[in-house]
Formats: structure tokens, C-alpha cells, sequence
């Protein structure tokens, strides 16, 4: 398939939180490294409903909308946008979900997505996700 023709497929959808800085820089920074037909859209401006994504994960998690209409989240997300790069970066996609690695990268994508308005960088500090509700304070 010649490189014209790549660029007319779309292998995926890549839905992000728009409004959160840290997140559009990564999602920016993944669509310039990863040369993969991939469309990614903020979810305020997605048609949810028709990518088959519930607002609030959305909201919450990066989301992955396969051509076949598979959907995954969070750092599964991340890591079917890498498989679909080929090359090396299928090598970190299966380090992110190889057993035993799995839940460790999902906590780690967890702790990153409450926390990623305090994470310092070039990014504009605005990421409309409240911090998680730690319970009451003493």
C-alpha cells in the first residue's frame, strides 16, 4: 500500500480528555511519534454514542476504538496505539499487558489520571477531573 493510500485508512479511534492539558500534549506528542492512521478526538467533541464510549470513561480514561469496533481503556488504550506503530514500540505494548505486568501498569495509569493536574511540564494546568475524594479530612 503506498503511504497516500495509509493515509486515507483509518486503523482506530483515539478519544482523550481535550480540556486537560498534560493529556492533548501526550495525545499530540503519541500522533507525531506513532505514524499510524490513527484519528485521535477529543471526547468533547466526539459523537460518543456512535464510537459506542459512556461519557464518563471518557472522561476518566484515554479510550481506543479498534477499525472492528473493539474498545479499550486506559493503559490498554496506550497499548494498542503502540501495537498499532509496529516496530519496537510492539515491544513496550507488550510489556504494558504481559501477565504479572498488567496490573501493575493499570495502577500506574490510575495513579497518573488522578493526578495528572499536578504533574509539572510545558502544559497548560487546566484538566477539569477532580482530584479523587480521599474521604474526610481530620
Amino acid at each position: 500500500m503506498r503511504l497516500a493510500d495509509r493515509a486515507a485508512v483509518v486503523a482506530a479511534t483515539v478519544v482523550y480528555d481535550g480540556e486537560c492539558g498534560f493529556c492533548t500534549a501526550l495525545v499530540e506528542a503519541a500522533s507525531r511519534r506513532l505514524h499510524t492512521p490513527v484519528k485521535a478526538v477529543p471526547w468533547q467533541r466526539a459523537d460518543l454514542a456512535a464510537l459506542g464510549v459512556p461519557q464518563e470513561d471518557a472522561r476518566l480514561r484515554l479510550q481506543w476504538i479498534g477499525a472492528d469496533g473493539a474498545r479499550l481503556q486506559g493503559h490498554r488504550a496506550v497499548a494498542a496505539w503502540l501495537r498499532s506503530a509496529g516496530g519496537g514500540w510492539r515491544a513496550l505494548a507488550a510489556l504494558l499487558t504481559a501477565p504479572g505486568l498488567d496490573a501493575a501498569a493499570a495502577a500506574g495509569y490510575r495513579l497518573v489520571a488522578a493526578n495528572r493536574r499536578r504533574i509539572p511540564g510545558p502544559w497548560p494546568r487546566t484538566c477539569p477531573v477532580p482530584p479523587p475524594d480521599d474521604g474526610p479530612r481530620a
